[in-house]
């Protein structure tokens, strides 16, 4: 297949002391050790960042390589992130990136990642002016999902961000989702001809994640040795509503050797660190984000992992770290809505249990089950991993992806 030059745009792409994985990241490796040229055009790292390294403070615009890829990245808004800040930030994101975008020189096709949807305008903007065919790629649909957690009722701003989402799909050559029921879903609501529409399942890199030892380094650090340890790994936000694991504690609290462990920052830490120092569960323990290269260590070391989300949520997810899960072999309880895709992920791979949101009776159960018959968690988490292999490897969905480049006629 001829080298081809690809653009990247996107809200965030990580340093390289990243935090546990980036789906654009991947991408952009994969593409890159094909032979492919990758520029990606983003902000500056904002996010599960402790402390920002000093070579990326007090600049506004910058160049770096990150192992062979390009980045070009500019500051989107240079003040300490807020609820206001973020809300601005939403908005200003798509002119800063477009202006970054058109300087980033000649390119065969561009990919661009949503949320925000804001970007749908700058992806338009970039396509008309310079002429380079351009695929988006929908990861969370906006603004609908926005509404699932009520950040957003219907008035103007609603309105706006719909125009915004289908000002994108008219003007994008392609349209990527990651599952079925995405690609139903913008069907329906917004129309998007079935022809532009196409499925390529978000990955895991099932080479860099591989099932592990139990008792490793990771367990000996926090003092989890003995411990039947429950992990949760990653954003701390409001759609993962992690207060159904506190609610799943406090029933789980007699048994001394159950551990829950709660790894990585978001808005809601702060908060949920609160709940459990008011209520005294000593069998909570909170730990930072971990690098890249430590991610999977936590889920060796874990007996069972968990995928939560929101009870409301209507538009469809999958959500990244239950493929994490799976490609370390394993085994999960997801508190999710049953009619999404990740249960029937989790149905067909028999890799765990699905439980209702906001029902911790249900997720502590779950849990028990496992902790009595450690053996069936073990199954359940190999089962996983010949799963993920076969279905969601980072080669597979890579290939697609370039296989869908190399179709796109030059406009």
């Amino acid at each position: 297949m001829d080298s081809m030059r690809i653009l990247l745009v996107t809200n965030y792409f990580p340093p390289e002391i990243g935090a546990a994985s980036h789906l654009f990241y991947d991408l952009a490796e994969g593409l890159q050790a094909r032979g492919h040229s990758v520029t990606v055009v983003t902000g500056f790292p904002r996010y599960n960042i402790r402390e920002l390294p000093a070579n990326y403070r007090s600049k506004l615009w910058m160049s770096e390589n990150i192992n062979g890829i390009r980045v070009l990245r500019i500051a989107t808004w240079p003040l300490k992130r807020s609820e206001f800040v973020r809300k601005v930030e939403y908005f200003t994101i798509a002119p800063i990136l477009l202006l970054a975008a058109l300087n980033a020189g000649p390119h065969d096709v561009a990919l661009f990642y949503s949320p925000p949807i804001t970007l749908g305008f700058t992806a338009a903007c970039l396509g008309r002016l310079t002429r380079i065919p351009i695929v988006y790629n929908v990861q969370d649909i906006h603004p609908d999902a926005l509404m699932d957690l009520g950040f957003l009722h219907e008035g103007d701003l609603l309105r706006l961000l719909k125009l915004a989402a289908r000002f994108a799909y008219r003007s994008a050559a392609f349209v990527t989702v990651h599952s079925q029921q995405n690609l139903e879903y913008l069907k329906e609501r917004y129309v998007v001809p079935d022809e532009k529409l196409k499925v390529i399942p978000n990955w895991v890199d099932t080479d860099a994640l591989r099932p592990g030892a139990k008792d490793n380094w990771f367990r000996k650090e926090y003092g989890l040795d003995g411990k039947f340890v429950i992990s949760f790994a990653g954003t701390m936000g409001t759609s993962q509503d992690l207060d159904i694991v506190l609610d799943a504690s406090l029933l789980l609290r007699e048994y001394s050797d159950i551990q829950i462990v709660l790894v990585g920052d978001g808005v809601e830490k702060s908060r949920l660190q609160q709940r459990v120092a008011e209520a005294g569960l000593s069998n909570v323990t909170f730990i930072p984000m971990q690098p890249r290269d430590k991610y999977p260590g936590v889920l060796h070391a874990s007996d069972v992992c968990l995928v939560t989300l929101k009870p409301g949520v209507v538009t469809p997810v999958v959500p990244s770290k239950l493929l994490s899960i799976m490609a370390a072999g394993r085994c999960m309880v997801a508190a999710v809505d049953p009619r999404g895709d990740a249960p029937e992920i989790i149905r067909r791979a028999q890799c765990g249990f699905c439980v209702t949101p906001s029902a911790p009776r249900d997720l502590a159960d779950a849990v028990l089950a496992v902790y009595r018959s450690p053996d069936r968690g073990e199954a359940m988490g190999l089962s996983g991993r010949r799963f993920v292999e076969t279905h969601f490897s980072r080669d597979l969905c890579v290939s697609l992806y370039e296989d869908l480049f190399s179709s796109i006629k030059l406009y």
